[in-house]
């Protein structure tokens, strides 16, 4: 296998090993990458060889720090929307497949998991956290929306906390992980390297994973975990908000950050990742691709995911002009839109 390759899928002992290879680019999904994990789990499927499949991600800051989005965007400003399209379908369809897929599937994550690589790593039976996890969906701040099953995952969080993920595409470390089942299992850093090979061999996936485990303790969320639940349990939008006000205005400096927090975003953003939080919350995981796919086909040809990837990846100037401006602004049917059925062109699923 070639060592400048983005992706290296190999069988090594009892797995189907997976290197997503790009470290430089802190591993960002592209959708030749998309395509030979594909290939490569299809293969595996039937290898009676092959017992589980582990991914790990090259380099020591990521695992995946999400899709290649300054290249979508290009796409959406030259007008190829057919070829965004392309990328987002069959990643959408690789998720479900990751979710769906009958040997266990194990992610490695030490280090950055962000959009993309949530979507190659949350999905699968188990999922490992080293010391340096960190973990977000910050799509909100891009102009874009929580995707790659997030629609299905977040909802199912505890104590509402998926919502609060994804209304203020909030960091959380390997701790909250664990504690909310973002993680199955933490492991110290220094020790992956050592859990990657025992995994290449005989032993039952559960119990390699359960001699290499380790009780990270609390994390960051632990003592906010009950304003969370109050605040963003609520039933609507403004009732989100408004409890928030309310904790803020009472000295909840939490309350606080995470309200200004939520403003800052892409109004449309916000409101398109509650709307799918709510949704989500009763769908299965097709259903919750599906909607997806329905929402990601009118994003390009709207304005502020283009502004958002300019102020946050291009230019820098974290400085985005938002349309509308405000959440107040919004056109409660304009947010109804982007969730509509697209007939022809929905996302199709195997059985």
């Amino acid at each position: 296998m070639a060592q400048d390759q983005d992706i290296i899928c190999e069988i090594r002992g009892s797995a189907g090993f997976v290197l997503l290879n790009r470290p430089k680019a802190l591993n960002a999904l592209n959708l030749p990458m998309v395509r030979e994990l594909a290939k490569a789990l299809d293969a595996w499927e039937h290898d009676p060889a092959v017992t589980r499949i582990v991914v790990t991600g090259a380099g020591d800051k990521a695992f995946c720090a999400g899709g290649d989005i300054r290249s979508l965007h290009d796409l959406g400003k030259a007008g190829q929307y057919d070829e965004m399209l392309t990328f987002w379908r069959e990643e959408y369809i690789l998720n479900a497949r990751i979710q769906s897929y009958p040997k266990p599937y194990v992610a490695l994550v030490d280090g950055i998991v962000m959009g993309g690589g949530v979507g190659l790593s949350l999905h699968g039976k188990h999922r490992v956290a080293g010391e340096r996890w960190l973990f977000a969906m910050p799509e909100v701040g891009i102009g874009f929306f929580p995707d790659v099953g997030a629609t299905y995952a977040l909802p199912r969080l505890p104590d509402h906390a998926g919502i609060y993920l994804a209304l203020t595409g909030d960091r959380v470390g390997q701790a909250d992980a664990l504690a909310l089942g973002l993680a199955t299992h933490a492991v110290p850093s220094a020790r992956m390297a050592e859990l990657a090979e025992a995994l290449t061999g005989s032993e039952p996936v559960d119990a390699t994973i359960a001699r290499f485990a380790a009780d990270p303790g609390p994390g960051k969320l632990a003592p906010e975990r009950a304003t969370i639940a109050h605040c963003f349990g609520a039933a609507t939008l403004p009732d989100i908000l408004g409890r928030l006000d309310a904790k803020a205005a009472a000295g909840d400096a939490f309350a606080a950050k995470a309200l200004a927090t939520i403003r800052a975003k892409s109004p449309t953003s916000v409101a398109i990742a509650f709307e799918q939080m709510r949704r989500g919350a009763s769908l299965g995981f097709a259903e919750a691709m599906q909607l997806e796919f329905r929402i990601v086909s009118r994003i390009p040809h709207g304005h502020d995911f283009y502004e958002g990837v300019r102020a946050v990846v291009i230019d820098k100037d974290q400085a985005p002009s938002w349309r509308p401006r405000t959440l107040e602004e919004l056109d409660p049917a304009a947010v109804a839109a982007y969730f509509a059925p697209l007939g022809a062109t929905e996302l199709a699923l195997g059985s």
